[in-house]
């Protein structure tokens, strides 16, 4: 577990970014290990969706630990943890979250500034001391962690450019590992983002980013790339269209279904069953 821990830290390297998929169970955490993921994240989205719940603040801090310790049982590469706002506000809160993350074998966790389930961007200073203490409880971990300060105002409409790139500053100071703005509108405003900081910064690579390869991205410097909910909203998306046809009397969507063969192999790769 040690080993995979410090293998996560090494491959956040700027201009050389790793594809970090986001799982959303145990079957798609260990086909996206067996597909080639050199580590995995899970999605707050994506986890929600399947408890028949919507995104943002409706999981507990209980329930999302036991899911990104199911996720980590499943896979021998490193798991991230999207834990949006570390379940509290104040920044012991924040602490004691990624304490427990690093107890069920997380290598690293992100975020967010904003208060859930309002939507709404925590006062700068606060927001601040909440990586602070973050990445302090990070620090007095036996082994190697990455904590992402996610600056989350763009994504959400609720504070621009200018003073995303102000938090992520003072998040990097606090003592964050890698930076995330989430919802940027083009490669210029990730250029800008990546130039403003020191250290990583991962980028959704989902929206207008999803026309990028990884060469483009290599070109902007970012260091890691995620798909957030976007990889869960592509299957969800799918198994909807098709019941709206089938619906319809049209079942022609089933013929495009993955061969069983094929998830079985993934799925029982790497010693599975």
């Amino acid at each position: 577990m040690t080993d995979r821990h410090a293998s996560f830290r090494a491959l956040h390297r700027p201009g050389d970014p790793f594809v970090l998929p986001n799982a959303w169970d145990r079957g798609t955490a260990r086909m996206f290990e067996a597909s080639g993921a050199a580590a995995i994240a899970t999605t707050s989205a994506g986890h929600s969706f399947s408890q028949g719940r919507v995104d943002g603040g409706t999981l507990t801090r209980d329930e999302a630990l036991a899911h990104v310790q199911d996720l980590v049982s499943a896979v021998r590469i490193p798991v991230s943890g999207d834990f949006e706002n570390g379940f509290g506000e104040a920044p012991e809160q924040v602490a004691e979250t990624i304490r427990l993350a690093a107890e069920v074998g997380l290598s690293g966790c992100s975020i967010e500034d904003t208060a859930l389930p309002e939507f709404t961007p925590y006062e700068a200073r606060l927001s601040v001391e909440r990586i602070r203490a973050g990445a302090a409880a990070a620090r007095a971990l036996p082994h190697d962690f990455v904590l992402v300060a996610r600056a989350d105002g763009v994504m959400l409409g609720q504070y621009d450019l200018d003073e995303a790139i102000r938090r992520i500053r003072a998040y990097e100071e606090a003592g964050a590992d890698c930076v995330y703005v989430p919802g940027l509108p083009d490669g210029a405003a990730a250029r800008r983002v990546i130039e403003s900081v020191g250290v990583p910064v991962n980028i959704l690579a989902s929206g207008p980013f999803s026309a990028l390869t990884q060469a483009d991205f290599a070109c902007l410097g970012a260091a890691r790339l995620s798909t957030g909910g976007a990889l869960a909203r592509v299957a969800y998306g799918a198994a909807i269209a098709a019941v709206r046809r089938m619906l319809g009397g049209d079942f022609t969507d089933l013929s495009r279904a993955a061969a069983e063969d094929d998830i079985n192999a993934l799925l029982t790769r790497n010693g599975g069953s």
